[in-house]
């Protein structure tokens, strides 16, 4: 990165700096995440724009904005420019009834490393899932990372970044949708009938679907597990269970 540039010109997409960042909020530039150490005079008036905007601001250290700038002078901030335009859910719902298939939705549920978000796009574009839903807080989001682990799926494939992963939910429910969270607990995947609108719920790598949104599954499933590892890489089962809904609906 040219040290006398405050964007950096590769396929990352940076912004530094104080003034940069302000501007570029102000003229509406497709951003995904901005990175603040501190706060503080236009630290603040950065972090209110963000808000006003609907931007994730994530607290970070000199170190990793070293990291995201290249070294560059950041002045204690970094945006990151997204890669893609987010949908609303509404968009994805609207997917399959211009097809007139019953909706066929993921739902990542803490999904924080791009690898398994983008493979699950990659998955979801071949499987012929209507779109992708990710919360705005502690998950993976369309970075260059994500696009490129993805092989150009993210460019088809519809995702919807919702404040309340929950209250998503509760809407889905409302249009009919049937939701399937994926756990050891739940019943075999291969006896669960996919064939109505469905929406999967895929936990996150470490810890799986969060308790709340466990309660608000209407049905849990869970691969079968033969060997002496009892899980599978999050992208790896969500491909199992995206391509048994193919498998039911190909079917009919």
């Amino acid at each position: 990165m040219d040290k006398n540039n405050n964007f950096r010109e590769d396929a990352e997409n940076i912004i530094c700096g104080r003034n940069p960042v302000i501007e570029a909020l102000k003229s509406g530039a497709n951003l995904d995440t901005i990175y603040i150490d501190g706060n503080g005079g236009s630290l603040n008036v950065i972090r209110r724009l963000a808000k006003e905007k609907g931007i994730v601001v994530k607290d970070a250290q000199d170190k990793k904005l070293s990291q995201l700038s290249g070294g560059a002078s950041h002045q204690g901030v970094v945006a990151v420019g997204a890669c893609g335009e987010y949908v609303t859910v509404e968009d994805i719902l609207a997917v399959s009834q211009k097809k007139g298939t019953k909706p066929f939705i993921i739902i990542c549920d803490e999904i924080e490393d791009p690898h398994n978000l983008g493979a699950i796009i990659r998955t979801a574009e071949t499987s012929g899932a209507d779109g992708i839903i990710i919360p705005k807080r502690r998950s993976a989001s369309l970075n260059p990372t994500v696009f490129k682990t993805s092989a150009g799926a993210a460019s088809y494939v519809p995702v919807a970044r919702v404040s309340n992963l929950a209250s998503c939910i509760d809407m889905l429910k409302e249009n009919g949708v049937w939701i399937y969270g994926t756990d050891a607990s739940g019943s075999d995947y291969c006896k669960t009938d996919f064939t109505g609108s469905t929406a999967i719920v895929i936990g996150s790598e470490g810890f799986g679907i969060s308790r709340l949104i466990q309660k608000k599954c209407d049905f849990m499933i869970k691969l079968p597990m033969m060997g002496k590892i009892n899980s599978l890489n999050a992208s790896v089962a969500a491909g199992i269970f995206m391509y048994e809904v193919l498998r039911q609906r190909r079917e009919l």
